[in-house]
């Protein structure tokens, strides 16, 4: 007798009946339509792959109904996995991670040590999940080559009399796949770009690093601070030297500068000392430079950012100058001023960069005092010694932050 395949608006406990008994039914997702079978039945997987008519050496990703199934099916979590889970669950994510290959059988991942998890935004979906308790294997619900369905209509189209049920939640919101992110090797990466865009991913990513802020006037030693935390494998960004790099490689930058400032290059390489003769002394100009640079420096160290996140970093320091009044002021765990006797500043720019000595104290004069670091500032270090206290404040000021962080 042939098979009917029944609509389900609401009774949700037949669908989970069914996939309880090894069937198979069509759900609904935001993105497309699904065809579910128990991820833990081989045999029920199986027929999945018979249905849509898809090469079993193709793995399967399976819903689950939250981050706590994570733990479930999945070994070695890494903490991004987590946090995008957190962020985007229920959602068009599919996160991949290192299967716990005793619980997951072998058809749903194609012989391989990997599984994809997806929790979807939908609420009948999610019942079912709930209802069924077990995860689901869930390739989108056309034959393979077809376009994936958006509406029960379109399932039943394809697999009337196929199989026993279809889940109707109605025209899926957002009509495409979700996106596939692999987290189970580094470096990270998307393998399919689908209806959450990558940028929102690495942005999320991004927010979530643990992220300290340097600040202080020039000479008072950011670097040398900023260094101690690399040793502790922190990416490790120098606003200054990220400007120095995008006065020459950033050709929207360099426009800029020389609309407002006039001809300040020679060749590609801009000349600090004439552009500072433009600017030092004139407040609205020295706002235009800050204005036109910081943007751009922002852009670059959260390109920079992401990159590390996306490599598995986890911590990641910037020395700013301007870090009080910028962009990155309210995202660290801690800011920390680095401050120095005036006159100590002056002999280490003279001797790092080669400049007159009325240069450095104009050059200083023009920035903030230390006094309005201290008070904008979680934190604050004083280099007044030798290279070796410093570093030793540094350590042990840094490991008070981390912990508390």
């Amino acid at each position: 007798m042939p098979m009917k395949t029944a609509i389900i608006k609401d009774d949700i406990v037949s669908a989970a009946e069914i996939i309880k008994e090894g069937g198979l039914a069509a759900v609904p997702t935001e993105t497309v339509y699904g065809l579910a079978a128990n991820a833990l039945d081989s045999a029920a997987v199986s027929e999945v792959f018979r249905v849509k008519g898809r090469p079993e050496n193709k793995p399967l990703a399976i819903m689950v109904s939250g981050t706590e199934d994570m733990e479930k099916y999945c070994s070695a979590i890494p903490n991004p996995a987590r946090i995008l889970a957190s962020h985007f669950w229920p959602g068009p994510l599919t996160i991949v991670l290192k299967a716990k290959c005793e619980e997951i059988p072998e058809i749903v991942r194609a012989g391989g040590d990997t599984i994809g998890l997806r929790c979807p935004d939908s609420e009948k979906t999610l019942a079912l999940l709930k209802e069924c308790a077990l995860p689901l294997a869930v390739p989108s619900a056309n034959p393979s080559g077809e376009k994936a369905p958006v509406s029960a209509e379109e399932v039943l189209s394809y697999f009337d009399g196929k199989i026993p049920a279809i889940i109707d939640g109605g025209v899926c919101s957002v009509k495409e796949p979700s996106t596939i992110i692999d987290l189970s090797s580094l470096p990270y990466r998307i393998i399919r770009q689908g209806a959450l865009p990558e940028k929102e991913i690495r942005a999320c990513l991004r927010d979530n690093i643990k992220l300290i802020g340097i600040t202080g006037g020039s000479g008072c030693g950011k670097t040398s601070a900023l260094n101690v935390l690399g040793e502790r494998g922190a990416l490790i960004m120098d606003a200054d030297a990220v400007y120095h790099e995008l006065t020459v490689s950033c050709a929207p930058m360099k426009e800029e500068i020389v609309s407002a400032f006039g001809d300040v290059y020679e060749g590609n390489e801009l000349n600090r000392k004439k552009l500072g003769s433009v600017v030092f002394g004139d407040p609205d100009k020295l706002r235009l430079l800050g204005e036109i640079t910081h943007k751009y420096v922002n852009m670059r160290c959260c390109e920079l950012i992401e990159d590390f996140a996306m490599n598995g970093g986890e911590l990641a320091a910037i020395d700013a100058i301007a870090l009080i009044d910028g962009y990155f002021y309210d995202k660290t765990i801690a800011n920390i001023a680095v401050t120095a006797p005036v006159e100590t500043r002056v002999k280490r720019l003279i001797a790092r960069e080669g400049i007159s000595e009325e240069y450095a104290r104009k050059r200083i004069n023009a920035q903030k005092s230390d006094d309005y670091f201290r008070e904008k500032c979680d934190y604050v270090l004083c280099n007044d010694g030798s290279r070796e206290e410093f570093k030793e404040k540094c350590e042990k000021l840094f490991s008070e932050v981390l912990d508390n962080g």
